[in-house]
């Protein structure tokens, strides 16, 4: 449980669970204001890859860039740590969910610094993250994998040099899969599909995540689950810990 999920063996199915909630594009697009030329770095199928401007992708996986949609970006195959971009030739950087896979956060994110001098990156407070419930009460493992050590959104602006960090609320009805995206669904989790795209719980052993799912299921058929949530039945967003960050241009 110490390896980081591959993209090439969990992503087969991404395009179809993993698609852009407009609410949580809205808050991306408007970081990117005033950009003229993106690039989007560890962009997997670019969901929030703006559409009115050139973008350029870099992802590393054959996989997710299989996914992408007809009409997409171009993409180059490529880590974050070494992207094969001169220095300054983008308006803006972005990363999107996924800087806690890179192996290395700090090239990542002077490699972003070097190539644009705007930056967008949307992650997420690992304490406020593994406070989920789905973590909590059914798998607690998912908060010893390497990808919860991601570093706090405080810590990832300063590295950058961004200016701001903004809340990200995740919707009650949230259409972008990720592992929070289901948390007043909670039948939603017991979906193989579902959980196949969510990397955390991917990367676990198969026969673990299916006894927790078997304890889930009845959970919610005796009412268990609910006499524990029902607080959230009536809240139309959540906090996750998924925070925007985001360096505007220097005057």
């Amino acid at each position: 449980m110490t390896s980081r999920p591959s993209y090439d063996e969990i992503g087969r199915d991404y395009a179809r669970y993993r698609r852009a909630d407009p609410r949580i594009a809205a808050q991306v697009r408007a970081g990117l204001a005033g950009t003229r030329s993106v690039v989007d770095v560890g962009a997997g199928t670019g969901s929030y890859e703006p559409t009115d401007r050139p973008v350029l992708a870099i992802e590393p996986s054959a996989v997710m860039i299989g996914q992408r949609p007809p009409g997409a970006a171009p993409v180059v195959r490529a880590t974050a740590a070494h992207l094969p971009i001169a220095d300054g030739v983008f308006d803006a950087a972005m990363a999107v969910l996924t800087v806690h896979h890179w192996p290395d956060v700090v090239a990542g994110l002077r490699e972003m610094t070097r190539v644009a001098e705007s930056i967008v990156i949307l992650s997420f407070d690992p304490v406020v993250h593994r406070r989920f419930w789905l973590l909590e009460d059914y798998l607690p493992e998912v908060n010893e994998l390497p990808s919860a050590g991601v570093p706090p959104p405080g810590e990832l602006a300063r590295m950058v040099g961004a200016q701001t960090v903004e809340v990200v609320p995740v919707p009650a009805d949230c259409v972008d899969g990720f592992n929070w995206a289901y948390w007043r669904r909670p039948h939603a989790y017991l979906d193989p599909g579902v959980r196949a795209c969510i990397s955390g719980i991917a990367s676990l052993p198969a026969d673990l995540v299916e006894a927790r799912m078997a304890r889930l299921a009845r959970d919610l058929d005796d009412g268990t689950w609910l006499g524990h949530h029902r607080d959230l039945m009536a809240r139309p967003t959540v906090d996750g810990g998924f925070r925007l960050i985001v360096r505007h241009p220097l005057p």
